[in-house]
């Protein structure tokens, strides 16, 4: 069973570290393994971060106020808009990417980007959304609304909306059900796409540069 290692006792900069160390691990096996165990490595480093994205990055954020010009880099220290929220956690959990530039960007097309599948939704009830993301089953999800970005995390069939909340500015940056008082609820336009899939993490194990993958 999979546990938070912030919980044991773990400060966040040594998390980044780890994560980092953990990454060049993977690194060196996947330089000199086969085909097919390269398969499994991607299998074993989405794993691997998928628990320390869900389990200690987005929790560490939790209560980080929302500003819409917030950039802070420390988790519940300033503010932080949404846009850098999502990309900090990624950058954080050791992707290459410019933070800057696409905290600046509007979600959809970094969303295609990144992305192994896509799903839109046009004036569609919420309920449709977590049932297709129950469909799809555990995972991280990157969602764009018609004027917001965030997570959607699936985590042991449990469906969450994760982002920096303009609608409780002090609290920001929370966990919440999708059908909740939230941008989720109310966008009219959603576009929701998988993250973690094998190119991704493949960019996350050479350390390649998101922003020049193809």
């Amino acid at each position: 069973m999979a546990a938070s290692v912030l919980a044991a006792g773990m400060d966040y900069p040594t998390l980044k570290q780890r994560i980092e160390e953990k990454r060049q691990a993977f690194a060196t096996a996947y330089a000199q393994s086969d085909s097919a165990q390269r398969h499994h490595l991607i299998d074993s480093a989405r794993t691997y971060l998928f628990d320390r994205i869900t389990l200690d990055i987005l929790p560490a954020w939790h209560g980080t106020a929302w500003d819409f010009n917030g950039t802070t880099r420390v988790p519940r220290t300033g503010k932080i808009a949404c846009g850098y929220f999502v990309n900090t956690v990624l950058q954080d959990a050791g992707f290459r990417l410019p933070r800057i530039k696409w905290s600046q960007m509007a979600a959809e097309p970094i969303t295609v980007k990144l992305s192994h599948t896509i799903a839109r939704f046009r004036d569609r009830p919420v309920n449709d959304v977590a049932a297709y993301i129950q469909a799809q089953g555990d995972g991280l999800y990157k969602v764009g609304l018609d004027n917001h970005v965030g997570f959607i995390v699936c985590r042991n069939g449990v469906v969450r909306f994760v982002h920096s909340n303009y609608y409780q500015r002090e609290v920001g940056v929370m966990s919440e059900p999708l059908d909740g008082n939230n941008p989720l609820a109310h966008s009219h336009y959603r576009i929701i796409g998988g993250l973690l899939g094998d190119e991704m993490m493949k960019a996350w194990i050479r350390g390649a540069d998101l922003d020049k993958a193809p």
